[in-house]
């Protein structure tokens, strides 16, 4: 896979064998025959499986063009949705902007600036907002299957109050986009009504693998991220692991298969490490995707996130000498977009002037090969994706990527990685609390 993310996993050698992961080989292949016949757990909501080569060009067009719309009209552009209703667009649209690029003057940014609501209940964040608002020209997207989940349903009445308010009902239908159930649910129901432009969720999509359909790519095309570029590298990555049958050559199964392998000597926690800040929200989506996927029945591994090297200075402890119950994923990005070295400094009072005329990602580089080897010694199994570089082709390679070997670890573990009942019990209580 030479210029395309790939999986080194040579930092778990020390715990596993060649040998042990190769017995995994007809397990696989019975995950992926169960996976591509519809006949596995939690077949209903494959549609995600197929989608990067089967989406339209009408549908991508309808998209940029809804998109289009709203940034000729909006400075700023609120993004109302929880969960798998915002953390892929979150991931993307963090992963893609100028990371300074935060002036609030039109003029000074090329796009909208995108805001999130619905994620949260608090009220001191929605007034905030609001206020913030007052005197901005924004519009809404806004995202929800059924239209009545608590957080969103909540954020949404007040944006469509405060927007009605500002700007009047027949302007401020023009400044909403749904995205929600084909046929049913209460804000299909209330758009239809109300007349907002609305793209479909699919129904046989799940909102964590929702990413590559309108839940994400809407307010992806609203920031300015070229969709087109992500689709192709999801696409690329939906052939390739269709087409390698070789568990050595196939890195998601092969990810898949690592996963469940250190999972059955103890490592119950894997944490997905990450060395740019762009990659932030990327972690929060993909523990999300894998979160939700296999905790149930009293299995799963739990996944957590870190931020290096900031965290190495919070919780490399805990890494490194902690219970031993953890392994490590790293995704390193091997080219960045920009070059910055250190200068000389004649007092070197410091003490850095050896890295004097050194790039900063060779710095950053090392420190994650010093880090990776440090936590090996330490017992921590380590596996590394490597990404060319950060772009929209290469992040639509990663998101199908874990997307692929989400769904064959959740069989391999004899999960249904496809639903989530056991979100429903904090609801059932917090309704009874608010006597629903």
């Amino acid at each position: 896979m030479a210029n395309h993310i790939n999986l080194d996993y040579s930092g778990s050698l020390n715990f596993l064998t060649e040998a042990e992961i190769s017995s995994y080989s007809q397990k696989v292949s019975n995950s992926n025959a169960l996976l591509y016949s519809g006949k596995g757990k939690g077949s209903d909501f494959l549609g995600w499986l197929d989608l990067p080569a089967s989406t339209a060009k009408e549908a991508i067009n309808k998209i940029k063009n809804a998109a289009e719309k709203l940034k000729e009209k909006s400075k700023f552009i609120v993004v109302i949705g929880i969960g798998g209703s915002y953390l892929g667009a979150r991931a993307v649209i963090d992963a893609l902007s100028d990371n300074m690029n935060f002036s609030l003057k039109k003029k000074e940014r090329e796009n909208p600036l995108i805001l999130y609501a619905g994620q949260n209940i608090s009220e001191d964040y929605l007034a905030d907002m609001l206020k913030f608002l007052e005197n901005r020209d924004y519009s809404l997207i806004v995202i929800s299957k059924s239209g009545t989940t608590t957080e969103p349903a909540l954020a949404f009445r007040l944006f469509k109050k405060h927007l009605i308010y500002k700007y009047g009902k027949n302007e401020a239908k023009e400044r909403i986009l749904s995205v929600t159930g084909k046929e049913k649910g209460a804000l299909k129901k209330l758009s239809d009504a109300e007349g907002y432009e609305t793209f479909a969720i699919p129904d046989d999509i799940g909102g964590r693998f929702s990413v590559l359909t309108p839940v994400g790519l809407l307010p992806i095309a609203a920031a300015g991220i070229n969709i087109d570029e992500i689709l192709e590298g999801a696409k690329y990555m939906q052939n390739f692991l269709l087409s390698e049958k070789s568990l050595d050559k196939n890195s998601a199964d092969l990810y898949a298969v690592l996963r469940n392998l250190l999972y059955s000597k103890g490592k119950m926690i894997e944490i997905l490490a990450n060395y740019n800040p762009s990659l932030n929200y990327f972690t929060e989506w993909w523990k999300q995707l894998y979160g939700e996927s296999e905790g149930k029945e009293g299995k799963g591994i739990f996944p957590v996130g870190v931020n290096n090297t900031t965290d190495l200075h919070s919780m490399g402890q805990m890494i490194q000498e902690g219970t031993r119950n953890i392994f490590e994923t790293v995704i390193w990005i091997e080219k960045t977009k920009k070059e910055v070295e250190v200068p000389y400094d004649d007092s070197n009072l410091d003490e850095i002037n050896y890295l004097a005329g050194k790039r900063i990602n060779e710095i950053n580089e090392k420190a994650m090969l010093g880090t990776v080897m440090a936590h090996i010694e330490g017992g921590v199994p380590n596996l590394r994706i490597n990404i060319p570089e950060l772009n929209g082709y290469y992040l639509g390679e990663m998101i199908y990527f874990f997307e692929k070997a989400c769904a064959v670890s959740g069989y391999l573990l004899d999960v249904n990685p496809f639903n989530q009942p056991g979100v429903e019990a904090y609801k059932k209580n917090m309704f009874q609390l608010l006597g629903k």
